[in-house]
Formats: C-alpha cells, structure tokens, sequence
C-alpha cells in the first residue's frame, strides 16, 4: 500500500473516495449538549430523550457509590486479616469497575453526562461524611453517658 493510500495519520486505509472507512464512527471532541450521545455502548442511549435520562441517572448512581465505597469502614473489628482483605479486595475490584465506567461515561463529551458525573461524587461523598460523622457523634454520646453514669 503507498502513501497516498493511507489518512493523513497514516494509520488507516482509504476508501477508493479518499475518505477512512472509519469515518463514520468518529467520536466528539469537545463538550457539547443534546440527547444524540455514545454513552459507553455503541448505541446507547441512541436518540431516544427517556434512554438520554436513563444514562444520565446511571453514570449519577455510579459515581455516587464510587464515593460511598471509597468512604464507608467495611471491617469489623475482631474480624480475620484474610476474611476483611478478602472483603477489601472485592470491593476494590467494584469500585475501580465503576470509576473506569464513570471516566469512559465522560469521554462522551456529552455535558449533562459531565455534570451528572459531578452530582453524583459530590452527592456520594456528601453521604458517605455525613453517616461517617453520625456514626462518630454516635460513639462520642455512648462515651460521655457512661462517663456521666460513673460520676
């Protein structure tokens, strides 16, 4: 194959018009707005506004319990080193799953997916402090009754 026959990246064949036979499926650039979006799959969630909100709602719950897996203690005290790295390990494995899927969500470029994205962490970690902090308040009231009780 010559020079002349490849796109100008030179990575990719020509069609005999002179256009990439993978034109067609090229990609935004730039942050723009609309239903008419690739989120993840090819085809979803098409042109269809209720699919658009559907998606929008998905990457939501996704990046929100990136931050409240990220957040929350999962062990026990008392619990086995193996068992609680076991438990840690899947965890792990789900939130990384679900912060790659956020990250490709975005590289949709769409703008209310971005925003979407950014509703849910900061939702996510809203709820994932403010359980952490009743649970902490919590302790702190059982620790100064028993004080009060001994006095």
């Amino acid at each position: 194959m010559s020079k002349m026959d490849m796109s100008p990246g030179g990575d990719m064949p020509l069609m005999p018009n002179g256009t990439s036979n993978m034109q067609h499926y090229m990609m935004q650039m730039s942050f723009y707005w609309g239903k008419d979006a690739t989120v993840l799959f090819h085809g979803w969630p098409g042109n269809s506004v209720g699919m658009y909100i559907l998606a929008i709602i998905f990457v939501l719950l996704l990046a929100m319990a990136i931050e409240v897996l990220s957040n929350q203690p999962l062990i026990k005290p008392g619990t086995s080193p193996l068992v609680g790295a076991l438990m840690q390990g899947f965890v792990q494995f789900f939130r990384i799953s679900f912060v790659y899927m956020v990250m490709l969500a975005v590289m949709s470029f769409n703008g209310g997916i971005f925003i979407a994205a950014v509703i849910g962490h900061t939702s996510g970690f809203f709820i994932a402090k403010s359980r952490a902090l009743a649970l902490v308040n919590k302790e702190e009231d059982k620790g100064s009754s028993s004080v009060r009780n001994n006095v």
